[in-house]
């Protein structure tokens, strides 16, 4: 028998010092939290007087006392996550808190989305017809990897610029990430083709009534104000997007110790594309796959604002057959859906409930982690600082030449970004300020729009703050900092990109 060296006498065994390991989502969060909250004790509580639309005044911003004691603070802190659950804000005093009387604040209806996404992915996974579809479909495109890619962030990235498709898309995961996998690519591949993909179509809105549409309106603009200069702005974004996770997806199939994200166990035993003959889908199996097509392409109709989309116009009266479901609806039918895929693989009884509850249960993290990300606009909205953020920026813009002011407003909304990821939230603050301050530097208020939109799109492609990101990368179980690693080369690329697009645009008006 062979003698090791820790086998002999007098060697002793090194001591292995303990890697730093990134701290997971749920932890970021929690961090990102407490900073937030410590901050509102230093940034003065203000401000604006609101119109009769509830936009903010330019020129009346003014210091309120926030009436909130330490205890009152500790409070919101404690409540944050159940806050960014299901807070109520009040329509009096604007606080939010699961006592209130007034509208939903918190993400109850995305936090159940989730959930239900799981259950029903589960589901079918259970039936495995998708694991066999999953191979037949990689064994097809064994050579068209860089096809799939483009294919699915040209059609996320559609969606986003139409209708801001961004938290819709974590459904998708359970579907993309083994795709993927299956032809040779890391989990990166997936989170890039998805994240980006939306994203980009999003940053580059078009006629997006959630960012464009609210952006344009409190603006006093058409929503077709600009749409040249960013339709142009996202055929290149979109393009630079896709060659840069392709090029990734191609150095990972080549070399997978190049992998920025690594492979779980079991991840290159589902890679299928080299593979022999996959075994043929079974009629159950084909029906399993005709009704998931189904309900993810009934799902996008039933969220897009197709009057909205086709018209150009914000305020465009609704066709008959719009369904405006949001994530409540879109919890149901997932549920609902779940239950229907059993039924229609002849799964019994027990099995279809024990399922549903494990593919719950798997999803639990992710669905968190949106809540928490709810939690820290809670803390922000309620110690009254949000106004004061927005304040300091007015004496930034003013004064400058066409070319830079558009600039200074892209640079500006960055952090505004970060503290308010909701797009709607975030347009409804910020641009009645924003739009009139162009007034004075000669620039068309359509580029402030261009320019606050892609703000409010490049932070979210990675800020710890917004569901898409966060709530994506869980999802795929990749971890956040390696997300960073692989998408920071991007986003220096998209951020100097931006600043021409918009500098551009401030000149030609």
């Amino acid at each position: 028998m062979s003698t090791t060296a820790t086998d002999r006498p007098g060697t002793e065994e090194p001591e292995h010092k303990p890697k730093f390991t990134f701290p997971s989502a749920l932890t970021i969060l929690a961090i990102v939290t407490v900073a937030v909250w410590l901050l509102a004790f230093l940034i003065p509580s203000g401000a604006y007087d609101r119109n009769g639309k509830g936009a903010p005044v330019e020129g009346s911003y003014h210091r309120v006392d926030s009436g909130q004691s330490f205890v009152d603070r500790l409070n919101d802190l404690f409540l944050a996550p159940v806050n960014g659950l299901y807070g109520v804000q009040d329509e009096k005093s604007g606080i939010v808190g699961p006592d209130m009387a007034g509208e939903l604040y918190g993400s109850a209806g995305v936090f159940l989305f989730v959930l239900a996404i799981g259950a029903f992915i589960t589901v079918v996974f259970a039936t495995g017809a998708l694991d066999r579809g999953i191979g037949r479909l990689a064994h097809r495109l064994r050579d068209r990897g860089a096809m799939l890619i483009a294919g699915v962030m040209i059609v996320f990235s559609v969606l986003g610029t139409v209708e801001g498709f961004a938290e819709e898309t974590l459904g998708f995961y359970g579907l993309i990430v083994p795709l993927m996998l299956a032809l040779g690519y890391d989990r990166m591949v997936a989170v890039g083709a998805i994240i980006l993909g939306a994203g980009i179509g999003v940053l580059c809105s078009t006629v997006n009534p959630f960012a464009t549409g609210v952006a344009s309106s409190a603006a006093d603009i058409s929503l077709g104000d600009g749409i040249v200069l960013r339709f142009v702005m996202w055929i290149v974004l979109t393009t630079v997007t896709i060659a840069y996770v392709i090029r990734y997806a191609k150095r990972v199939q080549k070399k997978p110790e190049r992998s920025l994200s690594g492979f779980l166990p079991g991840d290159r035993e589902q890679t299928a594309a080299d593979a022999g003959e996959v075994p043929e889908l079974t009629s159950l199996h084909k029906a399993v796959l005709v009704l998931v097509a189904l309900v993810f392409a009934f799902m996008i109709f039933s969220v897009v604002p197709w009057a909205s989309a086709l018209t150009g116009k914000a305020d465009a009266t609704p066709y008959g057959f719009e369904l405006g479901w949001s994530f409540p609806q879109l919890a149901a039918l997932f549920l609902c859906a779940a239950v229907l895929v059993g039924v229609v693989a002849r799964m019994g009884e027990q099995q279809v409930s024990s399922t549903i509850i494990q593919g719950a249960a798997d999803f639990i993290s992710p669905a968190l982690v949106i809540v928490l990300a709810r939690g820290v606009t809670v803390i922000m909205n309620n110690s009254k600082v949000t106004d004061t953020v927005l304040h300091s920026i007015e004496g930034v813009v003013k004064g400058t030449s066409s070319g830079l002011f558009a600039i200074i407003v892209f640079v500006v909304n960055l952090p505004l970004a970060f503290l308010i990821p909701s797009t709607s939230g975030h347009a409804t603050l910020a641009m009645p300020i924003l739009a009139p301050l162009a007034d004075f530097a000669g620039v068309s208020r359509s580029v402030v729009v261009t320019a606050w939109q892609a703000a409010s799109g490049w932070m979210n492609l990675w800020v710890p703050t917004t569901a898409v990101t966060i709530g994506g990368v869980a999802l795929a179980k990749v971890g956040y900092d390696k997300y960073l690693r692989f998408v920071w080369p991007l986003l220096a690329i998209l951020f100097l990109l931006i600043c021409v697009f918009v500098a551009l645009g401030a000149a030609l008006t």
